[in-house]
This record gives structure tokens, C-alpha cells and sequence, in this order.
């Protein structure tokens, strides 16, 4: 009797390891007899022994880390920058039939690819167009992974680091744009300000009654001065009217 306890015992428990559990985020690989048999999942899966072999595919999405590169731009200044890489396996079948470590893989082509887009921007560009590389990268990248059943979504650069040398330089450059601009604009104003005193000379000279009025005016400023003594000239323009009753 405990023998045949021990038999059904051991057959039950030989028929619990023939069956495998997949999560709603994983996917069964099939081979059988060693040849690629189809996709199982997800649920309860019977995997036959010494026929059967199965495969563990995650298809949820991996951030993957791409460690610092040395980048030279294409006007040669010399970086180091890092990224991240998000992508997911969508063809399980491809994630092992085609390459032996799809994480690997990535991580290597994203690399690559990395340094060899950076390298075709300046400096400048680097800095100031960061969505613009980071979508040229997830496109070539994206291509590139294509045949390993596997989808880059998003590629986002995360550091570039520059040595002291080059941060002082692109210091001094921004001192000298801001000393530029301001030149520029207190140039731009010195003109609009003379362009609008040309203006009102002429229209001054235009209406004579004008001149004599802004001249009462400010004599009427000065008065208000706090001072004993006050001198100002006298235009002929307001006594050639008296010169000329008293020559009568």
C-alpha cells in the first residue's frame, strides 16, 4: 500500500512539472524535438519532457542604460554622454530564434549608434536640440533592432559631460553674446533716439510759433530750480518784434 501511495504521489507530481504557467505579460517559445513549434501563452501550458523545450519571453517594456560614450562632435569637441534606451520584445519568436541575448544586443547596437549620430552634430546642436537626436536615434535604432523582434519606443540622452576647459570656454562665448547684445541694443536706441530728435527739429522748424512755445516752456522748468541766479539766452526771434517798433 505505501508503495502504491508513492507511485501516484510521484506520477503526480511528474504531471504538475509537464505543466508551466505563463503571466499575462509572458510568452511561451516552443521547440520541439529542437524546431520552432509556435507561441504559448499566456495560462497554463503542457511542456512535454525530453520533447519539448520552452522559452520565457517578457514582453513588458525594458529600460535599458546605455553607459557614458566618448563622443567627439563634428566640431571637435570631446564629450561623454549617456542615454536611455525604453524597448520591448513584440515578436517572441524572433527574441530567440534570431539573437542569443536580446538585452546585449540592444544595449551594444544603441552604443554604436549613439556615437555615431552625435558625431555628425556640432557642439551647439548637442545641447540645444536634444528631442530632435534623440528622435534620429530611436528611429536608427529602431531599424536596427527590427529583425530581433524587438521595439525601441523612446531613446532620451541623459548627461553630457564636458571637462573644465570647455565650460570655461563656452562661459567666456556666452559673456561675449551677452556683452554683443547689449552693445546692439544700446546702439539701436543711441539711433532711435536721434532719429526722433531729428524729427522734432524739423517739425520745430517747421512751425516757428512751435519753438518759441517749448522755449517759454522751459524757461518755465528752470524757474522752479533752486537757484539765486538764473541765465538763459534770449532768441531774436521773440525781439526782432520790439527792434523793430523802436526803429519806427
Amino acid at each position: 500500500m505505501p508503495f502504491v501511495v508513492i507511485v501516484v504521489v510521484f506520477i503526480a507530481l511528474l504531471l504538475f512539472s509537464f505543466i508551466k504557467v505563463l503571466n499575462e505579460y509572458e510568452r511561451g517559445v516552443m521547440l520541439s524535438l529542437g524546431r520552432f513549434t509556435g507561441i504559448k501563452g499566456p495560462g497554463i501550458v503542457v511542456v512535454w519532457p525530453l520533447i519539448q523545450q520552452m522559452r520565457r519571453v517578457d514582453l513588458r517594456v525594458i529600460v535599458l542604460n546605455v553607459p557614458k560614450q566618448d563622443v567627439i562632435t563634428r566640431d571637435n569637441v570631446s564629450v561623454k554622454v549617456n542615454a536611455v534606451v525604453y524597448f520591448r520584445i513584440v515578436d517572441p519568436g524572433k527574441a530567440v530564434l534570431q539573437v542569443v541575448n536580446p538585452m546585449e544586443a540592444t544595449s551594444q547596437v544603441a552604443q554604436t549608434t549613439l556615437r555615431s549620430v552625435l558625431g555628425q552634430h556640432d557642439m551647439d546642436d548637442l545641447l540645444s536640440q536634444r528631442d530632435k537626436l534623440n528622435s534620429d536615434i530611436q528611429v536608427i535604432l529602431d531599424q536596427a533592432t527590427e529583425a530581433w523582434g524587438i521595439k525601441v519606443a523612446n531613446v532620451e540622452i541623459k548627461d553630457v559631460d564636458l571637462d573644465e576647459t570647455m565650460i570655461r570656454a563656452m562661459a567666456k562665448q556666452a559673456e561675449a553674446e551677452r556683452t554683443r547684445r547689449a552693445k546692439i541694443i544700446h546702439a539701436e536706441g543711441e539711433s532711435q533716439a536721434a532719429q526722433m530728435l531729428v524729427d522734432a527739429a524739423g517739425s520745430l522748424a517747421r512751425q516757428p510759433a512751435a519753438m518759441q512755445l517749448r522755449y517759454l516752456q522751459t524757461l518755465a522748468d528752470i524757474s522752479h530750480e533752486k537757484t539765486q541766479v538764473i541765465v538763459f539766452p534770449l532768441p531774436l526771434d521773440l525781439i526782432k518784434p520790439l527792434l523793430g517798433s523802436s526803429g519806427e
